[in-house]
């Protein structure tokens, strides 16, 4: 599992934490289609976040660290 602010910097949307709770506090983000305005969020395996045109979608690869 891993925090929504974390995928958005992981995934290179955002440059900083703070840049990526802008974006969620103001409703830029949707998880699995839904609006997420809790930064802290758990996201889990499959699950699917979109922000700004970009979609991604937390498979295995992603959790590889």
């Amino acid at each position: 599992m891993m925090r929504l602010d974390d995928v958005l910097k992981r995934a290179g949307c955002v440059g900083t934490g703070g840049q990526a709770k802008i974006w969620i506090q103001d409703g830029q983000v949707t998880v699995n289609g839904e609006i997420e305005t809790r930064r802290r969020k758990q996201l889990f395996l499959g699950d699917v976040v979109e922000t700004m045109g970009q979609s991604i979608t937390l498979d295995e690869t992603f959790f590889d660290c």
